[in-house]
């Protein structure tokens, strides 16, 4: 892929660190007027809604790529049940690192799935994010098991990531089908769930007159946090490497941090400040030329023998670093 492409999805998904860092606070908005699985099926079948016509290139697309699709949604719906139910039972602290640690798993899993071996300057990346998390939120106290679900959450972000990455190697699969086919299995599962198991989150919405703050809270959540985040996404891992994508997206927990004390008066500490700076400066150095492996075409013939060697199974995409 060219530079200026592959540039363009590195400032992507800056701003999504930058967006999500914001959704918590957001989201806590909405989370006041309306329960947690009815506020998920709400935005993620909003942006479903939204990106429905997009669903028309379903009809020339390989089955196996819809089943691949199919399970990246179930691994997203897994990973939002899992920090949902993991933060409400743990420390605010403790889930912020944890979750960070997806940084340091993406790797690991992309060697295991994708046969990339990470190179040194990614690992002095992951050392760099999870110093700056732990500084941000103070390390991990006594552990619960919140903090269990919150590292099944990690676990499950960087498998997802690597699980997209191979399903856009499909050419026909764009990225906003994607996105529409992950936010409708996340509504659909929010509802099923709501419904079969926990009744009481399913609830009328608020109305429109005497809410203003949930439905504009609402509206970010759809249009920046979801419809524009997961899009972003699955660009860039279409055209880089799950590490890399991580990693850019691994200063999330300094953004969030830097809103909460701009937006909602929280206070910081001098350390939270040095943390904020190492995750950023790990984001940054993602970008940087040693990230960016050489390019080699991936025959269309290879995708029907599984028995060739990993070396030679590289994607028409970059295999670039995360």
């Amino acid at each position: 892929m060219s530079n200026r492409l592959l540039w363009i999805s590195d400032l992507m998904l800056l701003a999504v660190a930058v967006v999500w860092g914001t959704s918590y606070g957001v989201a806590k908005i909405a989370l006041a007027f309306y329960p947690v699985l009815g506020l998920l099926a709400l935005r993620f079948g909003i942006t479903f809604l939204v990106l429905s016509p997009s669903l028309f290139t379903l009809r020339g697309m390989k089955a196996s790529t819809l089943v691949g699709a199919l399970g990246s949604s179930v691994l997203l719906l897994g990973i939002l049940m899992a920090e949902t139910f993991g933060v409400s039972m743990t420390h605010a602290s403790n889930a912020a690192f944890l979750i960070s640690l997806c940084v340091a798993l993406t790797p690991l899993v992309e060697w295991a799935l994708l046969r990339r071996r990470p190179l040194p300057v990614e690992w002095l990346a992951v050392a760099l994010s999870l110093a700056g998390a732990a500084l941000v939120s103070g390390g991990v106290s006594t552990p619960t098991l919140g903090d269990a679900l919150m590292l099944l959450a990690a676990l499950l972000r960087a498998l997802m990531m690597c699980v997209t990455k191979r399903v856009m190697r499909d050419a026909t699969l764009a990225p906003l089908t994607a996105t529409a086919i992950q936010s409708g299995m996340v509504a659909l599962g929010s509802i099923v769930v709501a419904v079969v198991f926990m009744p009481a989150q399913w609830q009328p919405l608020p109305a429109l007159a005497g809410h203003g703050a949930f439905w504009t809270s609402i509206g970010y959540l759809v249009l920046a946090c979801t419809l524009f985040a997961f899009f972003a996404q699955n660009f860039a891992v279409k055209c880089s490497s799950p590490t890399r994508v991580a990693l850019l997206m691994g200063g999330e927990p300094a953004f969030g941090a830097l809103f909460a004390y701009a937006w909602l008066g929280e206070q910081l500490s001098a350390w939270a400040w040095l943390g904020g700076g190492l995750m950023v400066l790990a984001s940054l150095l993602a970008t940087v030329p040693g990230f960016q492996p050489r390019i080699r075409a991936r025959p269309d013939h290879l995708d029907a023998h599984p028995h060739v060697a990993p070396n030679e199974m590289v994607s028409a995409q970059a295999e670039v670093r995360l």
